[in-house]
């Protein structure tokens, strides 16, 4: 077990310092030569690799650590998987009025009534 965690840690320190190294490639390659800005250190470009990450992408999330969307717990799908087809239909009829989309599996318009 101890193992693994560590080859994990090992492995996500790599990770950040590649990113970090080409965050200072790419920087160093292009914005000196368009902009005029000086080049940047490796821990510079890990200080904006990380800023740009808070900034644009969060730190982590579902795809960092290593869930996709597909594989995340979301209670109201695996709710709507066990409804009846009868029990679908009246949570469809239900909503409808208060103007929210039908946007549910195999979900189908409710009927109008008269």
């Amino acid at each position: 077990m101890k193992i693994h965690v560590i080859k994990h840690i090992s492995f996500g320190l790599i990770m950040i310092g590649a990113l970090a190294a080409t965050v200072m490639f790419l920087w160093n390659l292009l914005i000196p030569a368009i902009f005029g800005i000086t080049a940047i250190n490796f821990w510079q470009a890990l200080g904006l690799f990380i800023l740009a990450r808070l900034l644009l992408g969060g730190m982590g999330g579902r795809f960092m650590m290593g869930r996709g969307m597909h594989t995340q717990h979301n209670p109201i799908r695996e709710k709507w998987m066990k409804m009846t087809d009868e029990e679908r239909k009246e949570f469809i009829r239900r909503r409808h009025p208060h103007g929210h989309r039908v946007d549910f599996p195999h979900a189908e318009e409710p009927e109008k009534e008269s």
